[in-house]
């Protein structure tokens, strides 16, 4: 399970890295929205700057995931942001979800390894901190 958790890791990484930093620098030729609504939505996030927060995001969290040190926070900070890429999917394009579905099923292999990281969330007594 550790080595599948390590190809896991890299390959979120490299995702978040390579969408992270295809919002700066737009190597990666982009379709049109699948809908009218899709587009709206795009609009707004982009001409609020809001797009340029969650490409930040996906940088930073691809380049956390990188170092076993620090995958806990990326686990944190990509959490929301595959929540996001499915609800978007789910909302207002279905047939675009499985990208997003296979980057959340990476995280979920990531999860597993480093989840005593996250105890202290879950079981606020297993880590000492109950009052």
């Amino acid at each position: 399970m550790r080595i599948a958790s390590t190809i896991a890791r890299f390959l979120l990484a490299f995702i978040f890295i390579l969408f992270g930093l295809n919002g700066f620098l737009h190597f990666l030729p982009q379709p049109p929205p699948p809908s009218e609504l899709a587009g709206q939505y795009f609009a707004v996030m982009f001409k609020s700057h809001y797009l340029m927060f969650v490409f930040a995001l996906q940088l930073i969290s691809g380049v956390l995931f990188l170092f076993r040190r620090t995958v806990p926070v990326a686990l944190t900070i990509a959490g929301p942001l595959l929540v996001n890429i499915l609800l978007f999917h789910l909302l207002m394009d279905p047939h675009g979800i499985v990208p997003g579905l296979v980057a959340t099923a990476l995280w979920f292999v990531i999860f597993w390894q480093f989840r005593a990281a996250f105890y202290g969330i879950f079981f606020p007594g297993a880590a000492g901190l109950s009052r």
